[in-house]
């Protein structure tokens, strides 16, 4: 394949919520590109981009997809990412690669959830965006007031460089706000088109749009600013170029219009990108840790950040990465900066999804994939030796659901548990953990689909089988007032016998302040030897729990009296006593049990607030605050752990798709008795069979 250099290449993502035809987009973006010769429909499951048999059979994008194709011989890398939000990682790893992001919002549902979500990660990696609002061809359309939708969540910098004609059935003309013209698509979906005058019943709208698409270019720019005003208007010039450098700068959000399947402003698009759309060397040079910085440029010492790592069959791991500076080529050693190994760069690929096309050098700004590193995963840095960098991690989203599994077959733990790091390398956004103090296996995601997909990959690729279970909620245990006993061990049965005996006081500690023991003996009732077997044995107690098994926390422990004998008394023997009398003190000082709450933050359209609050107060959830957030509401609430298994999916279901959620641990609350007492009956039923 020709080689690239930086200023001809186009690094292009599309993003959006779930069901807005960003694959089918990238489909007829390849159609055109000559890269395919018909375009294939996500229902035949035959497109490039979402080749996966999960995908096929799901009819959704689950993993990030690389294409590419020439366009005007300028190099376009094409990035498409899903949009269920049980994979929006995969948007987070694809949103620090590509170079200019294109929103793609459906004409029938407007701004949804996922479309601010992509946006957040464009403007935190400093990615220029532009809206696409596809689908046109559907019946019963409100162009304008998506449009107005747009503007009232992401400011007056949104601006038409496009309208349609008429949406719906029909929809084959649109009026393009660069050029000035009607562009009338073919309707045999060549994607095809001809430019002709602007019709008279429309010019007076499509002057006016052109006047707001000027004023803001000119806006963004001082000195253009200036001439608009002199000479009320920019020449081509002066308007392609000042549009281009406001684009860069995030100051001008422009809309464009299309039907994908149709093949409908697709076309078109491809010369907007070439035109516009900021090669990799004209934004700004990339920064490592500690203030390190490269320009994009093939003078610059070779650097690459691996974005995606994925695990073929007959293939192994095949890690995507983009060229940050310099270039690579195949057989170039280079150093992980961030696990200090060295690597040898094996054999190269552009990707169109699953095809590959063999590269030998890529430079800097372009985007590829390479196959067999030894030790390099997602969130890596590759550089030239003696010229490191460190690109920052990836920042993934924390986990929104967790279960439990356990193996079908017994002697598959090595298995599943490598199986498991493996699928994490590959997956950041799921986290799995061997839990000692829940005895069970827990595993983390982004939701039910998501850890669905984890545990069918890891029955097709590493031959185990799991069940799920509901994971068991990590309680504490503690008290609410304070108390005293004696614990006295006597044992004597022929030969040396065992003495201990020491007095407690158990006081409550505020939450949050785990643990404290004093030696408050006076006068050596106790001698000094036997005082860490004392604390040792109220340790060892608090570990294991008294009321149901949990661990005691927020407690202050005081040994303030005893007695021993000179011949009995040993370690051992004030250790059981230190327990037993632990257990006694603690029944009396009115325990109770201790429940993980969660700090939730959901995000819903206005019309699903009622339910989704009702929703949270039938977990036990308290609301702690309302915000309004453009369309959206953003309810935040705390709630027990217990009642949060699977909440992602039925957020999903009560919210039609609609609702997202955050959480993250707050705090430690007591149990409201009449659930005490189950867990407790629970606890105990347990230890019988067990026992």
């Amino acid at each position: 394949m020709k080689e690239f250099q930086t200023e001809q290449i186009r690094n292009i993502g599309f993003g959006g919520h779930g069901g807005t035809g960003k694959t089918s987009l990238v489909e007829a973006l390849l159609f055109n590109l000559k890269e395919i010769n018909r375009m294939g429909t996500i229902e035949q499951g035959n497109t490039v981009s979402d080749y996966n048999e999960d995908e096929i059979k799901r009819q959704i994008s689950l993993n990030t997809a690389l294409a590419h194709g020439i366009w005007k011989d300028h190099k376009i890398n094409i990035i498409d990412t899903p949009g269920y939000s049980d994979f929006f990682g995969e948007v987070v790893g694809a949103a620090r690669v590509i170079d200019t992001a294109f929103l793609v919002v459906s004409a029938a549902s407007g701004v949804e959830v996922g479309t601010e979500q992509v946006w957040e990660q464009a403007e935190k990696n400093k990615v220029p965006r532009f809206f696409i609002i596809n689908k046109l061809d559907r019946e019963n359309l409100n162009f304008d007031d998506v449009v107005k939708g747009l503007i009232d969540s992401f400011g007056h910098q949104v601006v038409l460089a496009q309208f349609p004609v008429e949406t719906g059935p029909n929809f084959s003309s649109i009026i393009d706000l660069f050029r000035m013209k009607i562009l009338k698509f073919s309707k045999d979906n060549s994607g095809n088109y001809t430019e002709e005058d602007i019709p008279a019943d429309l010019k007076d709208k499509a002057d006016d749009l052109h006047l707001k698409l000027i004023e803001a270019v000119a806006e963004s720019d001082d000195s253009l600013m200036e001439k608009y005003f002199e000479a009320g208007a920019l020449t081509e010039e002066e308007f392609s170029s000042g549009f281009k450098k406001a684009v860069a700068q995030d100051a001008v959000f422009p809309i464009f219009c299309m039907a994908a399947t149709t093949n409908v402003g697709v076309k078109r698009l491809l010369d907007i990108a070439v035109n516009f759309c900021p090669a990799p060397n004209e934004l700004d040079a990339k920064v490592g840790e500690k203030e390190v910085t490269r320009k994009v440029s093939v003078s610059e010492p070779a650097s690459a950040f691996i974005f995606k790592t994925l695990s073929e069959m007959h293939m192994g791991e095949l890690s995507y990465f983009k060229v940050m500076s310099g270039s690579i080529k195949t057989g170039d050693d280079l150093i992980n900066s961030s696990t200090g190994q060295s690597e040898r760069m094996g054999q190269m690929f552009s990707l169109n999804g699953k095809n590959k096309i063999s590269v030998e050098r890529f430079n800097a700004g372009d985007i590829g994939a390479v196959v067999k590193l030894k030790g390099t995963h997602t969130g890596n840095t590759l550089c030239a030796k003696g010229k490191e960098i460190k690109y920052p991690k990836i920042e993934f989203p924390e986990p929104l659901i967790r279960s439990a599994i356990r193996p079908k077959a017994k002697g598959d733990e090595d298995k599943i548990s490598n199986g498991l790091h493996t699928l994490h390398e590959e997956d950041p956004t799921f986290v799995y953990n061997q839990d000692a103090e829940l005895h069970q296996t827990i595993i983390s995601g982004q939701g039910e689909m998501h850890l669905a997909i984890i545990l069918s990959r890891l029955k097709e690729r590493f031959g185990v089988e799991v069940e799920e279970e509901e994971p068991r909620i990590p309680f504490r245990e503690t008290i609410k007032k304070k108390a005293e006993a004696q614990g006295k061990y006597k044992k004597q049965s022929g030969g040396r016998g065992q003495y201990g005996d020491c007095h407690l006081r158990l006081e409550p500690m505020a939450r949050g302040e785990k643990f404290e023991f004093v030696d408050a003996i006076v006068g050596g009732v106790i001698p000094n030897k036997f005082i860490p077997a004392v604390e040792k044995g109220v340790i060892e107690t608090m570990e294991k729990g008294v009321l149901a098994g949990y661990p005691v926390v927020d407690v202050r422990v005081s040994v303030f009296d005893g007695s021993y004998h000179n011949v009995d008394s040993s370690e051992m023997a004030f250790k059981v006593a230190a327990s037993m009398g632990f257990k006694k003190a603690f029944e009396q000082a009115n325990p109770v049990l201790l429940e993980p709450i969660i700090n939730v933050e959901v995000r819903v359209p206005d019309e699903y607030m009622g339910d989704v609050m009702g929703d949270i107060s039938s977990r036990r959830g308290k609301i702690m605050g309302m915000d309004s957030d453009g369309r959206f509401q953003v309810i935040n609430a705390q709630v027990p752990l217990a009642e949060l298994f699977r909440y992602s999916t039925a957020l999903r279901s009560m919210t039609a798709g609609r609702g997202i959620h955050k959480r993250s641990f707050s705090h430690y609350e007591e149990v409201p008795s009449e659930f005490a007492q189950k867990i407790i009956a629970s606890a105990k039923k347990e230890k019988e069979e067990e026992g």
